[in-house]
């Protein structure tokens, strides 16, 4: 079965029309999301691991330039996850913190599920990083169940 194919995989059965957009529509959201959330994963991470955040820091890990990181605090701010001081740290909001907590969350369930699975340990890291942002809940918690299994 192609990629472009209509029909679920489990019964081979026409996917209505408007399931199928509203799939597409998920996706390009969780897409749009995903950049946002990376960022303030980093965050947290970095003042966890530093106590502050800065942009400079930001864009080294990220591996991106400065201009970058700009826009992308810009957008975070807009939307109430961060605060800024110019040219200073950056500071997550409740909201912000909030959001961190949960990605955290997702990557470290997506992680062990990975392990549980057989992968080694850095390419279940890697994977994890991609899979956290597109796993509905409810798949989240089977992955949940199967990787606390002994």
């Amino acid at each position: 079965m192609t990629c472009d194919s209509s029909s679920t995989a489990a019964t081979d059965e026409p996917r209505p029309a408007d399931s199928r957009a509203e799939a597409f529509q998920e996706v390009r959201s969780a897409r749009r999301n995903e950049l946002a959330e990376d960022y303030v994963e980093l965050i947290a991470e970095l003042i966890h691991e530093h106590g502050e955040a800065r942009p400079v820091a930001i864009a080294a890990r990220m591996g991106v330039r400065a201009p970058t990181v700009t826009k992308a605090l810009d957008r975070l701010a807009r939307e109430g996850l961060i605060t800024r001081e110019r040219y200073r740290s950056v500071f997550l909001t409740e909201k912000g913190r909030a959001l961190a907590h949960e990605c955290r969350r997702r990557h470290e369930i997506v992680l062990r599920f990975l392990i549980r699975l057989g992968l080694d340990a850095e390419t279940a890291e890697r994977d994890a990083e991609g899979i956290e942002h597109h796993v509905s809940e409810r798949t989240l918690a089977l992955f949940e169940a199967y990787a606390d299994q002994v």
